[in-house]
């Protein structure tokens, strides 16, 4: 008895472990947001679907058996009310409150998207009916998502979480070539979670055979969105203060910056690698010390020789004169004189 308890125990925690994907294996940070964060920042992105690291999130654009895209997936959630959806604010954020909630009913009326009502057997009620065909999903070639930034001085752990999604629907307006942005509603991320770790996509153009889930997906964060918004005291997004193409790409890259200077800062790096500046520019200095005095060496040996060598000379010189103005004097003799 004890045994079958143990064996049904060990099955339990096994599958428990597999359910759990490898990125929040991997990522200790990919559960959720912890409450007592001591640093944080909100990072608003947008992914672009045509980009191929985002292709993922589109295709199939039209559910394959038991494969569907992402937008497909949220779309038969919140018909089967199994997910909420948020209002989309005008200035972009998002409330998750039971006010700010939007049926399914209205975001097909608010986007004109074609239904039925149909009548179902033992109900006296009619229910919406869409059609795979009629879902926009080939429409919907971007996303909003919140990123947060965050240090837990808990754990010691700095990671990032996404915390929303928004679908973000491009179409072109009456007597317009040109399409037009409508973002669709938002999503709370953890709201997701449990259906995108059961959901399997491919990742990898080279081996079709590595297959991962949607929540493994954005957790390793494989996707790339650029930064449109950051919360802000003015609440403003970096097209409201950068002008020019040119100065919001200068920004994005001065925020990425930021926030990968903020995690070598936390972690030492920066010393490491100041450390390291610092003894290889000693080292340059050492060896142009060392040459210059080599140098200063070679010229003091130089001058010794050379001055030695013009005393030797003056020296030469001197005897060399004394020896003439011998040979030039007079010489006495001295003789035996006679007594």
């Amino acid at each position: 008895m004890k045994l079958s308890v143990k064996l049904i125990i060990a099955v339990t925690l096994c599958a428990l472990n597999v359910s759990v994907g490898w990125a929040q294996r991997q990522y200790p940070g990919s559960v959720g947001l912890p409450d007592d964060v001591v640093w944080m920042r909100e990072i608003y992105r947008t992914l672009d679907l045509t980009k191929d690291t985002n292709g993922a999130l589109y295709y199939p654009v039209e559910p394959q058996g038991s494969k569907m895209n992402l937008f497909t997936t949220m779309f038969r959630l919140l018909a089967q009310k199994k997910i909420p959806a948020y209002e989309y604010q005008l200035d972009g954020t998002e409330r998750f409150q039971k006010d700010a909630e939007v049926t399914f009913r209205e975001v097909l009326d608010r986007f004109q998207i074609y239904y039925e009502m149909k009548k179902v057997a033992n109900r006296r009620d009619s229910v919406l009916s869409v059609n795979n065909s009629d879902i926009p999903s080939a429409d919907v070639l971007s996303y909003f998502i919140k990123e947060v930034w965050y240090f837990d001085q808990r754990t010691s752990t700095y990671g990032s979480v996404i915390t929303a999604v928004c679908p973000v629907l491009h179409r072109s307006e009456d007597f317009s070539s040109e399409k037009m942005t409508f973002p669709m509603f938002w999503v709370n991320y953890q709201d997701l979670v449990p259906y995108l770790t059961q959901s399997k996509i491919s990742v990898s153009n080279y081996n079709n055979a590595a297959n991962s889930t949607w929540e493994d997906f954005f957790t390793a964060r494989l996707y790339k969105g650029d930064i449109y918004k950051t919360t802000n005291l003015q609440n403003r997004t970096l097209s409201q203060y950068c002008s020019t193409d040119s100065a919001m790409l200068k920004e994005q890259k001065r925020i990425e910056k930021e926030l990968a200077d903020f995690e070598n800062t936390l972690y030492g790096r920066d010393l490491i690698e100041e450390t390291d500046s610092l003894s290889a520019t000693s080292g340059v200095k050492v060896a142009k010390s060392n040459s210059k005095k080599k140098g200063r060496d070679n010229v003091v040996t130089t001058k010794g020789k050379s001055s030695s060598s013009v005393k030797s000379k003056s020296y030469s010189g001197k005897s060399q004169s004394v020896s003439k103005r011998e040979a030039a004097a007079p010489k006495a003799s001295v003789r035996r004189q006679r007594r």
